[in-house]
């Protein structure tokens, strides 16, 4: 079918990488501390103005309301009932360190720091309070209490850690303490690139490219290559030993050709013979706002996304301008569905950010997602007339408007996108696919066939173009020997994809190959119980075999699931209900249609 969850841990997905927040869900009940005074100045802390549901005014009714709403990933709603039960039981290890994550999440570090201070005053081995002590210190350019601080009841972790120190070494001005530092941490195993990658960044940040390059150079360049960020940053300390060739080498090799619009214009500022000034760290700061970025980035593919979200929080604290972070913050709220919160991410990227188009393409994506397709267009227009010749600009302004089912304006869209993108990336096959599926849902037959097949001269085997295309045969009735075998040829490349199995048993359906039909639709209707027009398509096949009970059962199966709402969907309920009443063969002899004993013969 081608178009057709007593309060004793933090209920936080923790991954494995963390060990000391990991012993942090080993804390159970109240920790009571003799000074009453003490527990009066903490319950101060969570006083708050907000006003709260009945249902959650006494302390195990918030918990609980925050409890859900973390699970959700609602850190306002998570945030305010948390402190409203602390203000019940103020010395609650679980619920002090949900009030710090919730707070962190929401990007409000300095409202974390008194929460997190009273966690490490009670002596709770929770590590995202001491994230928040570290960061805060590091703001305050406390360096030598951070360089005080115990690693074993005071650490956030091996790798932050050791890097940290590293840094903290070079704000004080003691290169030689801040490189040994570094080595240090890249002889622990799996921790080599980190260490060598910030050991080359302090190396630059103090105007020493030769020994940076020396690093980004071994092994291949192997460091450059580490995070995007690093390939950059390389690029960087090339030019500026007068190597911009070197530099707009090493970015060919490592990034593919227009993928990537902020890549094009370092390219094109080398390549005109500019000098690129070293910016990605510039101060101790800086490299420590990096610690937080790479390590968070580094655990983006394998730790829950609420757990990187607090690394890439503190990373934007300590560097506003840290347009990465900013960027990986908003991608991970958009997937944890905080739409605002994405949103408001995004829009923290400046106008004259060359990633400034990617937060615009990531806000439209969010308002799109959130339901708010109207705004997500206006955004998509504005960047399109902003970036006139940025192919994914057009390309996502194309696709908002398909799945508006503008079909006309998306053919435009689609155009501007085609061209642009065969004059620098080359050819696409899915825009050719997409502007195809607009060109046959205007009705303009031969144009979305002609779309269709140059996809298919792109990438022959492409399923989804193989389905769409062989599906629309059928319908047209128009080239079924050829369409049977472009749609065999999807079925064996996606077996369990009920759309496609379907449509290889509505092909032989159409072709009078009944008997073999059979198979292949029970078969999607394995894949796809609910799909209304899979059943109606099996009741049809089972007609045509003379199983007639059957085939009534699965039609009154497809209109139970046909939504009332939906008055554009492939299955038509009036035409069901005919089928029912008076079977499949006088339908079509209404339609003026050849009955099946006609179209069998042919």
């Amino acid at each position: 079918m081608g178009t057709g969850g007593v309060v004793k841990a933090l209920p936080l997905p923790l991954p494995a990488q963390s060990p000391s927040l990991l012993r942090s869900q080993q804390w159970q009940g109240r920790i009571f501390v003799a000074s009453l005074v003490r527990r009066a100045a903490l319950a101060v802390l969570f006083t708050s103005s907000f006003s709260l549901p009945v249902y959650a005014d006494t302390g195990a009714g918030a918990y609980l309301a925050g409890r859900q709403a973390i699970y959700q990933s609602d850190y306002e709603a998570a945030e305010r009932y948390y402190a409203q039960a602390l203000r019940s039981d103020p010395e609650n290890a679980a619920l002090l360190e949900s009030v710090v994550v919730a707070r962190l999440s929401l990007g409000e570090v300095p409202r974390a720091y008194p929460v997190a201070q009273v966690i490490e005053d009670l002596g709770l081995p929770l590590q995202a309070a001491k994230m928040v002590i570290v960061a805060n210190l590091v703001a305050e350019d406390k360096l030598d209490e951070l360089l005080a601080r115990d690693p074993e009841t005071q650490g956030v972790g091996p790798l932050v850690d050791g890097l940290m120190l590293g840094w903290a070494h070079v704000g004080k001005g003691a290169m030689t303490n801040a490189m040994e530092q570094f080595d240090q941490v890249s002889t622990q195993e799996g921790l080599r690139e980190f260490a060598l990658y910030h050991k080359a960044l302090a190396l630059a940040s103090v105007g020493d490219f030769e020994g940076a390059e020396a690093i980004f150079a071994a092994d291949n360049g192997a460091v450059g290559r580490f995070l995007r960020r690093a390939a950059l940053a390389r690029a960087e300390v090339l030019s500026q030993l007068d190597r911009n060739d070197d530099a707009l080498q090493f970015l060919n090799d490592v990034f593919t050709a227009g993928s990537d619009p902020s890549i094009e214009g370092y390219e094109a500022r080398l390549a005109d013979g500019e000098t690129l000034p070293f910016t990605h760290v510039t101060s101790a700061q800086d490299g420590m706002a990096e610690v937080f970025f790479s390590v968070g980035a580094a655990l983006s593919s394998e730790a829950a996304q609420n757990y990187v979200l607090l690394y890439t929080r503190l990373a934007a604290f300590l560097r506003p301008d840290h347009v990465d972070a900013i960027l990986l913050s908003a991608e991970l709220l958009e997937a944890l569905e905080q739409y605002d919160l994405a949103v408001e991410a995004y829009r923290q990227v400046p106008a004259n950010s060359s990633d400034y188009h990617a937060a615009e393409l990531g806000r439209a994506d969010v308002l799109s997602r959130s339901g708010k397709k109207d705004a997500a267009a206006e955004v998509l227009q504005t960047l399109a007339a902003q970036n006139p010749d940025l192919p994914s600009v057009h390309v996502a302004l194309a696709d908002l408007e398909r799945q508006q089912e503008d079909y006309a304006a998306a053919v435009l869209s689609y155009d501007i996108a085609i061209e642009l993108n065969e004059r620098s990336a080359g050819a696409n096959w899915f825009l050719h696919y997409a502007r195809g599926i607009s060109h046959e849902r205007l009705k303009n037959w031969d144009l979305a066939e002609t779309d269709f097949r140059r996809a298919l001269e792109l990438n022959p085997d492409q399923p989804q173009v193989l389905n769409y295309l062989g599906y629309s045969l059928v319908e047209r009735q128009e080239k079924l020997d050829e369409a049977l075998d472009m749609i065999e040829r999807a079925v064996a490349a996606r077996p369990d994809s009920g759309y496609i199995v379907d449509s290889l048993g509505w092909v032989l359906f159409r072709l009078g190959r009944y008997d073999e039909a059979v198979a292949h639709m029970e078969r999607a209707v394995e894949l796809m119980p609910v799909d209304p027009v899979v059943n109606d398509h099996l009741g049809d096949v089972y007609w045509a075999v003379g199983r007639a009970r059957e085939a009534e059962f699965q039609w009154k199966r497809a209109l139970s699931f046909i939504d009332p709402e939906d008055t554009d969907g492939e299955a038509d309920p009036e035409r069901i209900r005919r089928k029912i009443e008076v079977g499949l063969d006088v339908v079509l002899v209404e339609e003026g249609a050849d009955p099946l004993k006609v179209a069998n013969e042919g």
